[in-house]
């Protein structure tokens, strides 16, 4: 009588260098590596950041199941947003301080996008996590003394909630909490289990 061995559970790939990311999806204990998703993250003109975001977690699944087409592959990307206007990563000292001036006293909405792919089996499946973040109306002084401490220039809105960036906030109103530091854990266990993944 011929036997069949149990088909081994597919790859699992977070398409993303970012820390942040991986740290997160590591909570979920499932096995998992990374790739560079080399994707150009230039907004095209007039485009919404929820748009933004959705399009770059996309493009990040796709060029990554591209090159890993048995992997289940996640994407994501996150924009913040300002009266419509997407605010990028600060990079430098003097943009973080232009964004949090822009965004002291104001609501700003994270706009974190996710993506899962996998083209062997077919599977693809998006969603859209929407963050409010009330500012607090922060003096010259508060936001200098902030980014020395901190240095959050590889953050969309330069300030890193799950440090002393909570300090500059007021408010925070979400339905998947780990959205605002850069992967909808709550979002990413649904469409894992989608693709087919046993999570507890």
């Amino acid at each position: 009588m011929e036997t069949f061995a149990p088909a081994l559970p597919r790859p699992i790939v977070l398409g993303s260098t970012s820390p942040y990311r991986r740290e997160l999806l590591a909570r979920l204990r499932l096995p998992f590596e990374t790739v560079a998703p080399q994707v150009d993250e230039t907004p095209l003109p007039g485009e919404p950041p929820a748009r933004l975001a959705q399009r770059l977690a996309r493009a990040k699944a796709e060029a990554v199941a591209q090159r890993h087409p048995q992997a289940i592959v996640i994407g994501s990307d996150q924009v913040a947003d300002l009266d419509g206007a997407a605010l990028g990563k600060p990079g430098t000292h003097e943009r973080a301080v232009a964004q949090l001036r822009a965004m002291r006293g104001q609501t700003v909405r994270f706009q974190t996008a996710l993506a899962v792919v996998c083209h062997a089996s077919g599977y693809a499946a998006e969603d859209l996590a929407v963050v409010e973040v009330r500012f607090r109306d922060l003096s010259d002084a508060e936001i200098e003394r902030y980014l020395l401490a901190e240095r959050p220039y590889d953050c969309a809105g330069s300030a890193k909630s799950e440090g002393l960036g909570i300090a500059l906030l007021e408010s925070i109103v979400s339905d998947d909490p780990s959205a605002l530091v850069g992967l909808p854990l709550i979002r990413t266990a649904r469409l894992l289990r989608g693709a087919g993944v046993t999570l507890p």
